[in-house]
């Protein structure tokens, strides 16, 4: 049963297993076999709960409930492995501040960084939240632990000619792939850089979502947690997707996604980021340059033509100015670049 289709109350004990571990100290499936978690009944029907809930009414994102049940699934083996015992919902909930920090430096010892550890910490407390609203117990060890410090690192976006050459589909006319590709990559590109989409929003647009070329200049995306935005798109973007659209040999019905794969399936983003690693080796841009890198580049470049910041967090979709804030430190750097080499007493 999937974990987040019927009714809550019906969710069988043994729905929430692990088929993820972590290395080191946590213990292994000796084969291929999907075992039971060594946890209590009580306690895997209200993961379950608890992840229902995040979808249903939280609307958190497939991703961000994939890593939640995860980073639960580790906790609990280890901390099965840890007390010797199965852990039950009492158990649980009666989980010291020691207890939580020895899971931390296990995963720490796993190299895992900061920010996973920040985003562990958080399911775990989501988890507690929602066994105390359920009358289950307050685990108040979880609360007691400090976040990981993360360390500050500011986004890397393209030059503007840089830019603008992946958006181009003869950029890459010396590979041996039918041109349609050529042109579905640069419509893709195009989308990321033109409107500062997330690759995960270019590919979710079906092909009622954007108009033809001279018949309307806004798309409606949705982003993170099923969040709806309607963003403006510039003509030359809207005629790189028409131009694809035009040479696409599959037939792309209104409701579906408007953007295929070779064998006309939807499209992976794996594919674009293959896609970009093959044009940094061409265009000789660094390893920075990723397709995420595009949406950088859109709002730092608004940003230095004098965009306004709350009209960019808008087009983003952030939902904190405090996001969108950080390009403002790019543009402030990149200034004192320029003083620095062109102010004659710098």
């Amino acid at each position: 049963m999937n974990l987040f289709e019927g009714d809550r109350d019906a969710i069988p004990a043994n729905a929430f297993r692990p088929h993820l571990y972590m290395s080191g100290s946590m213990p292994k499936p000796k084969h291929n076999s999907d075992p039971i978690l060594p946890a209590g009944a009580d306690i895997q029907v209200e993961a379950a709960r608890w992840l229902a809930h995040l979808k249903s009414e939280r609307r958190l994102s497939p991703k961000t409930l994939e890593a939640y049940e995860r980073d639960l699934r580790q906790c609990l083996v280890f901390l099965a492995e840890h007390w010797g015992q199965p852990v039950s919902l009492n158990a649980f909930a009666a989980i010291e501040a020691s207890d939580v920090r020895a899971f931390m430096a296990a995963r720490r010892n796993n190299d895992v960084g900061s920010r996973s550890l920040m985003r562990t910490l958080a399911g775990l407390r989501s988890f507690g939240r929602f066994l105390e609203r359920e009358g289950k117990g307050k685990v108040g060890a979880l609360s007691a632990i400090r976040a990981p410090k993360i360390s500050k690192t500011l986004p890397k976006p393209l030059a503007v000619t840089a830019a603008r050459r992946l958006t181009e589909a003869d950029v890459r006319a010396g590979e041996d792939r039918p041109p349609w590709i050529w042109a579905r990559d640069a419509a893709v590109m195009a989308l990321l850089y033109g409107s500062g989409l997330r690759i995960s929003e270019a590919l979710g647009l079906n092909r009622r979502d954007i108009p033809e070329p001279g018949r309307g200049d806004v798309i409606t995306v949705i982003g993170k947690g099923n969040k709806t935005r309607m963003v403006p798109v510039l003509q030359n973007v809207l005629e790189a997707v028409q131009d694809y659209i035009t040479q696409c040999p599959y037939p792309l019905a209104s409701e579906k996604p408007v953007f295929v794969g070779a064998r006309g399936w939807p499209l992976s983003p794996r594919i674009i980021q293959l896609t970009m690693e093959r044009l940094r080796g061409a265009l000789s841009l660094p390893d920075s340059a990723t397709p995420h890198a595009l949406r950088h580049s859109f709002a730092t470049h608004l940003l230095s033509r004098g965009g306004d910041l709350r009209a960019i967090q808008e087009l983003l979709g952030h939902a904190s100015l405090s996001t969108t804030q950080i390009y403002t430190a790019i543009d402030a750097e990149r200034l004192m670049d320029v003083y620095q080499s062109a102010h004659p007493r710098a």
